[in-house]
């Protein structure tokens, strides 16, 4: 689970929905298009929150940011129905908001889950995008250790659905019993996400996390740049993992120090500045 660094918007950014043909979408947004523009799809249980150490940064190095809660997540509404949250569903929201930011291609940034996501937009239709960078997102499905915890998650979810505190309260159990205690603040932005992120949302993204097949040979063929970001430890997918993912992408490869699985989250300034990095080769067209 993703924690954000802060949980107050940077000067000049500003929270509003993005009007996009499939709908609303709520969305943080920083930064004027000087040297381009950047998506960000955040991951499982996550939320645009999660990018909000990168919105000062990205946007003093020229770029217009806008970080998204994606259907059913969060702050962004979506129906009581498993189906509307499929990969291919997610995909063509993620299109949707592109067009919808207007003004040429758009660097593409997911994490976690949000990288199979993204990866799925990109091989529908590669043309809105100036490139792919997938962050602490793998080949294929997650690990078999971390495929335990989630399958757990799942069925909790699929039997209590209607009881999401008690699932939260469930899950919250399995926290290491020497793990540092959340700040109040930041413990109640944590369970208020969980309670306004739609179930349904969870169960299909979390069996997306359990049975993704391998795409990395297709996407290889996509001609974007890529970048393959991740901290030095990761659970979800090892890193020795993505190392060989970058390698057979093709992609660049920047590996944050001292972080985890959310490097966004966690060392905020030295990812902006290894993202800003990869936009500034990769102009849009």
């Amino acid at each position: 689970m993703s924690k954000p660094p802060r949980l107050t918007l940077p000067s000049g950014a500003r929270a509003h929905v993005l009007s996009t043909a499939r709908g609303g979408f709520a969305v943080h947004e920083a930064g004027e298009p000087v040297r381009g523009t950047a998506l960000l799809v955040p991951g499982f249980t996550g939320s645009k929150e999660d990018f909000i150490g990168l919105l000062e940064p990205l946007a003093a190095a020229g770029y217009r940011v806008v970080a998204v809660d994606g259907r059913g997540q969060h702050e962004s509404p979506g129906p009581r129905e498993e189906s509307a949250y499929a990969l291919d569903e997610l995909a063509l929201d993620v299109l949707a908001q592109a067009a919808a930011l207007g003004g040429g291609p758009v660097h593409l940034v997911g994490h976690s889950l949000g990288g199979l996501i993204a990866r799925a937009a990109v091989l529908r239709d590669a043309a809105p995008f100036a490139s792919l960078t997938l962050m602490s997102s793998g080949p294929a499905a997650i690990s078999e250790e971390q495929q335990e915890r989630t399958k757990l998650l799942v069925a909790a979810l699929e039997t209590m659905r209607e009881d999401m505190p008690g699932v939260w309260t469930a899950m919250r159990s399995f926290d290491p019993q020497d793990a540092v205690p959340d700040a109040p603040e930041l413990a109640e932005f944590l369970r208020g996400r969980w309670l306004a992120t739609v179930p349904e949302q969870l169960i299909a993204t979390g069996r997306i996390l359990l049975s993704e097949p391998d795409r990395v040979e297709g996407l290889s063929g996509v001609d974007l740049p890529k970048l393959v970001l991740s901290g030095e430890v990761d659970y979800a997918w090892p890193v020795p993992l993505m190392d060989d993912m970058t390698h057979r992408l093709g992609a660049e490869r920047v590996v944050v120090p001292g972080t985890e699985h959310s490097p966004n989250a966690e060392d905020p300034q030295v990812t902006a500045g290894a993202l800003a990095s990869f936009w500034d080769a990769h102009p849009p067209l």
